[in-house]
């Protein structure tokens, strides 16, 4: 409901009444053109004014957005707003809450990217302006208290997987676009892991020179055959969810990486798996050999794996070793000599039970 006062429109609806640590906030529904009247953006380093917390904005990422929502998409997230205004202020009561409808009166703490493509795509289609959208008020933050809001967004908390919608409802719309989604995010959760052997070595589009070693698209395209559903490797030995994707994955790497990091190898130029022709050499092992011998064994620990890779330390293969040679022949050259570990693991003939 809009009622009138002093010349001014007020948007009055129900609101959910809540805290963030002391700081109360209010969410409620508003139409998106409402929200775009209301909002204004406020940049750290360039707006001197309390609750100043934004960066600038990203062109690509606003075309995207437009796209997204002239695609027929919504926002389901909350955006999030510090009001500043003194003229005029929000009227709270009993779960209400009137708003002036007035030009940006309210900082964006989240969403000015989705605000600004929304606001492209109503000059597209000026229909989309009547959805209601959810936001989250809070009213005249200091920046400080603008800032933990905003950290704990942007930090603290990690965007859920793409390709987790398979694991929860069961269903792909696209199967190649699954698997990519679903490769791109082991890659991410991968490299972003302190705990993982390969913590900020795959290198990402857009990542500063000299940041990773292992493309991402070499990452993608090694494993996204084995991860489509239900003929994909990782199905087939019934490893379907993400996180045991994840583990199976990482704790590969890590076997390797405990022999290598024994010889202070693994952070070396000379690591042969930080190369694309090693790291698919390894994944192609992994794939065709030991995941096999780990389901034979009910185990994917690692321990495990290296129980059966069992390298020597003493004489492990360096990319000098390699150098050289093409990459299907070093690709080769790794895959053959992991395999050639796991066959010596085996028992001796006499030792065989027929």
């Amino acid at each position: 409901m809009v009622s009138l006062e002093k010349s001014v429109a007020y948007h009055s609806t129900s609101c959910l009444v809540t805290k963030f640590g002391e700081i109360p906030a209010y969410t409620f529904a508003i139409k998106a053109k409402d929200l775009l009247l209301l909002h204004y953006v406020a940049v750290r380093g360039r707006d001197d004014e309390e609750g100043a917390v934004q960066r600038p904005l990203n062109s690509r990422r606003i075309l995207n957005i437009r796209n997204y929502v002239l695609d027929g998409n919504t926002f389901f997230n909350s955006f999030i707003l510090n009001w500043t205004d003194k003229n005029y202020n929000p009227k709270i009561s009993k779960g209400n809450i009137s708003i002036p409808i007035k030009r940006a009166v309210a900082q964006v703490i989240d969403g000015q990217h989705r605000l600004t493509g929304l606001a492209q795509a109503i000059s597209v289609r000026e229909e989309i302006g009547e959805q209601d959208l959810l936001v989250t008020l809070c009213i005249g933050l200091s920046t400080p208290e603008a800032a933990r809001i905003f950290l704990n967004i942007n930090t603290e908390q990690k965007p859920v997987p793409k390709s987790l919608i398979f694991d929860l409802f069961g269903e792909v719309v696209d199967d190649e676009t699954h698997v990519v989604n679903r490769a791109t995010d082991l890659a991410r959760d991968l490299n972003g892991d302190p705990e993982s052997a390969l913590y900020k070595l795959i290198k990402f589009p857009g990542s500063p020179r000299g940041q990773g070693n292992i493309e991402l698209s070499t990452f993608v395209a090694a494993f996204k055959e084995h991860l489509k559903h239900p003929q994909g490797t990782f199905y087939n030995y019934k490893i379907r969810d993400y996180e045991r994707q994840k583990l199976a994955i990482g704790n590969y790497f890590q076997a390797i990486r405990d022999y290598y990091s024994d010889q202070k190898l693994w952070d070396s130029a000379k690591n042969p798996f930080l190369k694309a022709a090693g790291f698919n050499g390894a994944v192609d092992f992994f794939i065709e050999s030991l995941m096999k011998r780990c389901a034979e064994k009910g185990s994917f620990s690692v321990p495990t794996m290296k129980n059966l890779i069992r390298l020597d330390r003493e004489g492990l293969i360096t990319w000098d070793d390699l150098r050289g040679k093409d990459g299907k022949t070093a690709r080769k050259l790794i895959r053959d000599l992991l395999e050639s570990h796991i066959l010596s693991s085996l028992p001796n003939h006499d030792e065989y039970e027929f």
